[in-house]
């Protein structure tokens, strides 16, 4: 939790600040950032922006490995934003702890539609917060926090993703002494299948051979 209202204060703190509220936007007037750039005028009856991931399929089920050379990518579209947001802030949490995804500390550029996430990297540079093999929720928030009211023409937090990470066992050479469990069990049986096709092309041969041999006798 410490870490998700970190993240959200670097993005406050990065970001212009409007002078006007929402609430005089949606009514018409113009809001105004640093006191010169005016924000979009949201109409009466505007829904709020969202976002619709794309990238993994919210239907599918997702699992990464937290190994070298493993990176993930994850993307999404935008719908109904009439107030660009300045910053997105791009988060994995899990077990109560809060990762920033990307390679910037969780923070992105406002019309970012993907971003790009090394976990190993991140694993081998934070050991005081390491990633665990779990359930991660993605939460994707603009400049009102992850937990902001939907405003009408303003970016609605969305969290609506779920995926897995673990990391993969290492190679163990046979060489090592590595042995197979249920292998040996396996033997037995293997030699008795294959021995079964044998056994009953012999047994076809023995009736064959009788029933020709009592024809003889009857003719």
């Amino acid at each position: 939790m410490d870490r998700q209202l970190d993240l959200q204060r670097r993005q406050q703190n990065g970001n212009a600040s409007v002078s006007a509220s929402t609430s005089a936007s949606i009514s018409g007037s113009a809001s105004l950032v640093n006191g010169s750039t005016p924000l979009p005028t949201v109409p009466t009856g505007a829904q709020a922006g969202s976002i619709t991931i794309t990238m993994p399929p919210i239907q599918s089920n997702s699992y990464y490995k937290i190994a070298p050379s493993e990176y993930v990518t994850f993307g999404w579209n935008f719908s109904s934003i009439i107030v660009t947001p300045t910053a997105l802030t791009v988060a994995a949490v899990a077990n109560g702890n809060t990762y920033p995804i990307g390679p910037t500390d969780g923070v992105i550029s406002g019309t970012a539609q993907s971003v790009v996430w090394y976990p190993y990297g991140y694993q081998t540079a934070n050991p005081s917060l390491p990633l665990v093999q779990a359930s991660y929720t993605l939460h994707i928030w603009a400049q009102g926090g992850p937990s902001a009211f939907p405003t009408p023409g303003y970016l609605e937090p969305n969290s609506e993703l779920v995926f897995a990470m673990y990391t993969p066992q290492a190679y163990t050479p046979l060489s090592s002494g590595w042995q197979c469990a249920g292998c040996s069990g396996a033997l037995p049986q293997l030699k008795i299948n294959s021995a079964l096709p044998g056994v009953v092309a012999m047994i076809i041969i023995m009736l064959l051979s009788g029933f020709t041999t009592l024809r003889r006798v009857w003719d």
